[in-house]
C-alpha cells in the first residue's frame, strides 16, 4: 500500500514538541533486547571517553549477550574498559526509589560491588523527582558520538529475541527461573542527534547531582560495523517530558508531539503502547475516527499487566478507552490487539513493553513516554522522532511498520507488503493475515456498552501533574562503595 506524495508542515517544531531537531547521520530501529543489547555491547567496547547509562532501573548481572559462551556481565565488562582505557569516564543514573519499585539487584545501588569501586565509574541514584514521579529516560550516549533511546533498560527481565519462543533457554532470571516472551523497541543515532541525546544526559547528570560534565566533543565512528541503518542523513527530534523541580520549569514535549502526529494523520496509525490508557489520546483518536476520511488506526497493547496498580488503574482505563473509541468507530477502522504464540496447550501472551507510534509514512516515534497520565507529566521521560522529508525516509517507515506486523502475525515482511498493496488496508491484513504460531489477537471481551470515562482514583494513582506537596531537593545520593 503505498501513500501518495502530499505537502506537508513540518511536524517537528523545536519549543513546542521537541527541544531540537538534529540530523542523524545514521539511525536504526533495534527491534527487541537481545538485537539492542548486543548492539550496545559493540559500541561499548569502542568507547574511548565517556559512556552515560540513565535509567528506569540498571542490573550490572545482566550479560549483553548471553547467547555468547563466556560473555562478561555488564559490571564487569564497564570496569575492564575503564581499566584498559585512561581516558575513559562511565556514569550511570538510576532513579532512586529502582530499589524499592523496579526488579533488578537492589543491594548493589545501595551498598556497592566490586566492578563500581573505580575512580572513574560513578553510580548515583536520583533523588530529583516529585512525589511518586520517576526517572524513566532509557538512554546511553557513549563518546557523544552515538546514542541508544528506547523502551528497554539494562537490568533483568527484558532480553528476548523476534522469534519470541514460548521457552527460550536464555530467557531466564539470574537465579534460573524463566520468563515469558517480551517485546520492545530501541534506537540507535550517530552524529549531530546523538549529540543531542547527550545533551539531554548531561543535563540530567547536572540536575541529579549538580556536576555538569565536559562534552566529549567526539564525533568517532563507533557504528557497529555490519548494522545497515534504516535511515541516513535524516532529521531527527528529540522529545521530553519534565516536571517542574529546582527551579527549572516543566517540560511537555512529548505530549505535544503524541497529539501533533495523531491530528495530522491522515491514512494510517500504528501504535505498540505497554500502556493505552490516557484518555487525552482518546480524544484525538476519537476525533479522527469520526471523519468518515480519517486514518486507520491499530494499537498492539499486552492484554495482562503485572502488578495490583496495572492491573486496576491501566488495565481498566485501557479497557474503557477501548470502549469509547470503539463506539466512536462507525466506519470500521480502529483495532486493539494483543500479541501471542499459539500453542497446543492454549495461547502464550507476548508482553508488550514497547512505546512506538507511526503515522503514514510520515513519522516514527520511539521512547521511554507510555500512553498515560504520568509520563505526560510527572515522569522523566525521553523519546525520539524520525520525520520523513523524502522518499528514502518514507519507505524506511513503512518497511519499520510493515516489520513490526510481520513480526506479530508469523509472516514475512514481503508477505505483509504485498498483502497491503493487495488490500490497501491495514485493519484488513490484521483480520485476515495469519503465518505461523504467533498471532495478534482482538480484545473481543470488551463490548461496547459501559463506562467509558477514567475510573474512580485515576487523577492520584496515575497522575498527569506533581502533587502540590513536593520532596524537596536533596543532597545527591552515590552508593557507598565496598572497602
Amino acid at each position: 500500500m503505498s501513500l501518495p506524495e502530499e505537502p506537508e508542515s513540518r511536524l517537528l517544531q523545536p519549543g513546542r514538541n521537541c527541544c531540537a531537531v538534529r540530523s542523524a547521520r545514521r539511525a536504526s530501529v533495534l527491534v527487541d533486547a537481545a538485537d539492542y543489547l548486543a548492539r550496545l555491547d559493540e559500541v561499548l567496547r569502542r568507547a574511548e571517553r565517556s559512556i552515560f547509562i540513565i535509567g528506569w532501573d540498571f542490573d550490572a548481572g545482566i550479560r549483553l549477550r548471553p547467547d555468547e559462551p563466556g560473555s562478561p556481565r555488564l559490571g564487569d565488562l564497564l570496569r575492564r574498559l575503564v581499566e584498559e582505557r585512561p581516558s575513559l569516564e562511565v556514569r550511570i543514573l538510576v532513579w532512586n526509589l529502582s530499589t524499592v519499585h523496579t526488579p533488578g539487584a537492589s543491594l548493589p545501588l545501595i551498598l556497592g560491588a566490586e566492578w563500581q569501586t573505580h575512580p572513574r565509574i560513578q553510580l548515583w541514584l536520583d533523588h530529583n523527582h516529585p512525589i511518586y514521579g520517576s526517572q524513566h529516560q532509557k538512554l546511553v550516549c557513549v563518546d557523544d558520538s552515538v546514542a541508544f533511546v528506547g523502551g528497554i533498560d539494562l537490568t533483568i527481565d527484558r532480553w528476548d529475541t523476534r522469534e519470541h519462543l514460548p521457552d527460550h533457554p536464555l530467557r531466564t532470571l539470574p537465579d534460573g527461573t524463566p520468563y515469558g516472551p517480551v517485546h520492545d523497541l530501541h534506537m540507535i543515532v550517530e552524529g549531530e542527534a546523538a549529540r543531542a541525546v547527550a545533551s539531554v544526559a548531561r543535563h540530567r547528570w547536572r540536575r541529579a547531582t549538580d556536576e555538569m560534565p565536559e562534552d566529549a566533543s567526539g564525533d568517532r565512528d563507533i557504528w557497529p560495523p555490519d548494522l545497515p541503518p534504516d535511515f541516513a542523513d535524516v532529521p531527527v527530534g528529540i522529545s521530553r517530558t519534565m516536571p517542574a523541580s529546582g527551579g527549572d520549569p516543566e517540560v511537555r514535549e512529548i505530549r505535544a508531539l503524541i497529539g501533533d502526529a495523531l491530528a495530522a494523520a491522515r491514512h494510517t496509525i500504528y501504535m505498540e503502547a505497554q500502556y493505552f490508557a490516557e484518555h487525552s489520546v482518546g480524544d484525538v483518536l476519537e476525533a479522527g475516527l469520526a471523519r468518515e476520511t480519517g486514518p486507520e488506526i491499530v494499537v498492539v497493547t499486552p492484554r495482562s499487566e503485572h502488578g495490583i496498580l496495572e492491573r486496576w488503574i491501566m488495565s481498566s482505563n485501557r479497557n474503557r478507552l477501548i470502549r469509547r473509541l470503539k463506539r466512536a468507530d462507525r466506519f470500521d477502522r480502529f483495532r486493539v490487539l494483543y500479541p501471542v504464540v499459539v500453542e497446543p496447550e492454549g495461547d502464550c501472551e507476548i508482553f508488550v513493553h514497547s512505546k512506538t507510534m507511526i503515522v503514514d509514512d510520515r513519522l516514527l516515534r520511539i521512547g521511554s513516554a507510555n500512553l498515560n497520565r504520568r509520563s505526560s507529566g510527572l515522569d522523566t521521560e525521553c523519546d525520539l522522532g524520525v520525520e520523513a522529508h523524502d522518499k528514502a525516509a518514507r519507505a524506511a517507515i513503512v518497511r519499520i511498520r510493515n516489520s513490526l506486523l510481520a513480526e506479530h502475525l508469523g509472516v514475512t515482511e514481503e508477505e505483509v507488503t504485498e498483502a497491503l498493496d493487495r488490500e490497501g488496508s491495514l485493519v484488513r491484513i490484521v483480520d485476515t493475515l495469519k503465518g505461523g504460531a504467533r498471532r495478534l489477537r482482538a480484545f473481543d471481551t470488551i463490548r461496547k456498552n459501559g463506562p467509558v470515562r477514567p475510573i474512580f482514583g485515576t487523577r492520584l494513582l496515575d497522575p498527569s501533574k506533581p502533587f502540590p506537596l513536593m520532596l524537596r531537593k536533596r543532597a545527591p545520593t552515590r552508593h557507598a562503595p565496598k572497602g
